[in-house]
């Protein structure tokens, strides 16, 4: 949410930042702060091994069959890039936040003294963030379909916490939620506006609060891309060896298609991410090999039945263990 801020911030976009709970300048000025390129290289150099040539060319001794695999990386490679680097231990200047437009949408302000009343089955929190979202696209020239004299910009629009019980809704609360579709009729106009103007939206949802899992799919519909965060705070894998190099998995749920049947499928799926010193990195996630010397003995055990069965035959098979691992 915050990255997706920060870029618009260095590329020069205007912003429009919702949220019912923590105040858009807040989270404004807790925005991290723009890595320069030489900075950014210093610190991945600092962990990167460094791999000789003589290395390279020297085979194998120890699992030789390995040799001609290719080598998992687990980043993308240095020639490509995309974007910014940010230093999550520091903020962002003042002046860099100050040379760009920005508008803010805060709910406690935005509804003191109107009565709460539902629009067309939505409550008035989300009608009046339509409202207010609609009137930038406009006044600020952000409309696609009308042509405009002055230099086009793109309108980044980031909205906290939607769904949330600060924002008015229920689905949060209750299985059987009484504005059920409240949440995703604002979706559906959000991308009517959205498809005709210059602007794109970032929306962090509560997952983990919703009970009713046919609202999530809704959303998830409605969505050009949904992408979750699973953090291994309070969780076993926090103290499991294999996932000691990361501190959450994430979870691609969906791909934006565009004007094609299907997306384009990724060669892995298989993703983590590491929060190091001053980034937050996203990685493809690979276990490293199991080198304990000691197999379980359960395992020792189903080989040895499994080899007896075999060693029997059919008959002793069909009066034996009924299910055999391989």
């Amino acid at each position: 949410f915050k990255y997706f801020l920060a870029e618009g911030v260095v590329c020069g976009h205007e912003l429009f930042v919702a949220s019912a709970k923590e105040h858009p300048d807040n989270i404004l000025k807790e925005l991290p702060a723009l890595l320069l390129d030489d900075t950014h290289r210093n610190d991945v150099g600092e962990e990167a091994t460094v791999v000789k040539p003589d290395d390279v060319q020297e085979s194998m001794k120890i699992a030789w069959r390995y040799q001609n695999l290719p080598k998992m990386e687990t980043s993308p490679t240095t020639s490509t890039k995309f974007g910014h680097y940010y230093d999550v231990s520091k903020t962002m200047s003042p002046e860099l936040l100050q040379s760009i437009k920005w508008h803010s949408f805060y709910l406690p302000e935005e509804l003191p003294l109107q009565p709460k009343m539902k629009t067309h089955n939505m409550n008035s929190a989300y009608t009046r963030l339509l409202e207010s979202i609609q009137r930038i696209i406009y006044q600020e020239g952000f409309d696609g379909s009308d042509p405009q004299k002055k230099q086009k910009n793109i309108l980044r629009i980031g909205i906290q916490s939607l769904g949330s019980m600060l924002w008015g809704d229920d689905i949060c609360s209750s299985d059987i939620p009484e504005d059920i579709h409240s949440l995703t009729k604002f979706l559906y106009v959000l991308r009517g506006l959205l498809r005709k103007s210059l602007s794109a939206c970032i929306i962090t949802v509560p997952v983990h609060l919703i009970q009713n899992k046919a609202i999530m799919e809704r959303v998830t519909n409605l969505s050009d891309m949904v992408v979750g965060l699973e953090s291994f705070i309070g969780s076993e894998r926090e103290t499991n060896p294999l996932y000691k190099d990361y501190h959450g998995l994430v979870h691609v749920h969906q791909i934006p298609r565009l004007n094609s049947l299907i997306c384009d499928v990724s060669d892995t799926k298989d993703l983590a991410f590491r929060l190091k010193r001053k980034l937050f990195t996203i990685e493809r996630l690979h276990l490293p090999p199991d080198l304990s010397d000691t197999v379980s003995r359960a395992s020792k055990q189903d080989l040895a039945e499994s080899a007896k069965l075999l060693s029997s035959g059919c008959g002793a098979m069909a009066i034996g263990k009924k299910h055999l691992d391989f």
